[in-house]
């Protein structure tokens, strides 16, 4: 339980009570390589907060799979657009390795926020995070080159390379896996 304890780290300002009624509507859930957390075609119904291990979102296009970010211990994630309007996902969530998270339903979320009204600004702030990566990953896909773009990923999130597949990260470069084999042979 003290791993999940940090989870409040980037959200000092909820009370003491607030926490507690967080931890208590949390579920623990561990998840095998190749788990479907969320699914295309249904409404999502969780956040989860990854305690250990990985996933990646994607989403399938002319019978291909577009991976189009990755969560690591520490991170939130669910399949945001359906989260929040309740309709059907275009998202798939597939962890990458065994995976350990604990998650919260929509419901119970929205009864957090009219129970402890400070865990709203909690949310708006993970909200406001995952706006911000996905206006980067826009202009980083853009703006930048292939190399530019892989040699960030390396910087920046060193993990993925380590847990993702060749594949994953290609597609999630936006580049083939033979420009991706030719840019890792020059670095």
């Amino acid at each position: 339980m003290e791993k999940i304890l940090g989870i409040f780290d980037k959200f000092p300002f909820l009370s003491d009570s607030a926490k507690t009624g967080f931890l208590s509507n949390l579920e623990k859930v561990e998840f095998n390589k190749g788990d479907l957390l969320e699914k295309e075609g249904e409404v999502s119904q969780y956040l989860y907060y990854f305690l250990e291990g990985s996933a990646r979102s994607f989403y399938n296009r002319n019978n291909r799979d577009i991976t189009v970010s990755f969560t690591l211990d520490g991170e939130f994630v669910t399949a945001m657009h359906s989260f929040i309007t309740r309709k059907p996902s275009y998202e798939n969530i597939e962890t990458l390795e065994k995976s350990k998270a604990y998650r919260i339903s929509h419901d119970t979320l929205e009864n957090m926020f009219e129970n402890f009204p400070e865990t709203e600004r909690a949310y708006r702030m993970i909200l406001e995070e995952y706006y911000i990566v996905l206006e980067e990953k826009q202009i980083f896909s853009k703006f930048k080159t292939a190399q530019e773009r892989y040699l960030e990923l390396m910087e920046y999130r060193p993990k993925v390379i380590q847990k993702a597949s060749v594949g994953h990260i290609a597609s999630y470069l936006d580049m083939s896996i033979e420009t991706l084999s030719r840019i890792r042979a020059r670095i």
